[in-house]
């Protein structure tokens, strides 16, 4: 009885490894969101598929878990890394009970390194990913990981940096690094990476913070040493300093 908890990259089949697509191959059940389901369905006609709508987690993990116990090899399926603001430790959690299912991480390409690519190397240097979703973390907490980014010259990375109960937590975010940071601050946005429709912009900090984005968007705000060259966002390690 096994598990695979697989990250399908941004949702190209380019972008997904080796290693992910092996895994859902050998899989007899393929599970997941239903979005992410709807990416893959077509490439694994031969398949079952189980998928729940948004904020069932849980009730993934326990069909996943029901189907192997039936004998099945199963597949739950994130996007971008199963281990980045992904699946794979709740499952954990869940089937620790379980001791007769063996559960594989197969890792993906997380929309931080998807994003970059798009916008150029934004994250050369040191940089911090974090998310504004305050569903799983009190917005406080998320406030003074911003701030302590930000004051560390970080470059940053933000997930889920709208939606339509969170309109403004963009606008927030970016007060709270213009504390630290001047206003023409190189920042850029990557939307539907990988998808059809996918596009960027660079921007000053204080255009960003009047940016419409949505959850399909990935916000990446530069350092101080961050340049904008040739329409690419790059952020220097310091190779001509050596």
């Amino acid at each position: 009885m096994k598990i695979f908890v697989v990250g399908l990259g941004p949702g190209s089949l380019e972008d997904m490894t080796i290693r992910a697509y092996r895994a859902l191959k050998q899989s007899d059940v393929i599970t997941g969101y239903t979005v992410y389901i709807d990416l893959i369905k077509e490439r694994f006609e031969e398949k079952e598929f189980v998928s729940t709508p948004m904020r069932k987690e849980e009730q993934r993990c326990i069909l996943a878990i029901e189907e192997a116990k039936k004998g099945k090899t199963v597949s739950l399926v994130c996007s971008g890394d199963a281990g980045v603001y992904g699946m794979a430790g709740l499952l954990y959690q869940i089937a620790q009970d379980y001791k007769d299912i063996e559960v594989e991480v197969v890792p993906g390409v997380t929309a931080a390194c998807s994003g970059a690519a798009v916008l150029g190397a934004p994250l050369g240097h040191d940089f911090a990913i974090i998310s504004l979703s305050d569903l799983l973390t009190p917005w406080p907490q998320i406030e003074k990981r911003l701030a302590a980014a930000a004051s560390a010259d970080f470059a940053i990375c933000l997930y889920n940096p709208s939606s339509k109960n969170r309109a403004d937590y963009l606008q927030k975010a970016c007060d709270i690094i213009l504390d630290f940071q001047p206003p023409e601050l190189i920042c850029g946005a990557a939307r539907n990476i990988g998808r059809e429709g996918e596009s960027y912009q660079i921007m000053s900090l204080s255009q960003l913070r009047n940016t419409k984005v949505d959850m399909y968007t990935t916000v990446f705000i530069g350092n101080s040493n961050t340049l904008r060259l040739k329409d690419r966002m790059i952020t220097p390690r310091g190779y001509k300093n050596v």
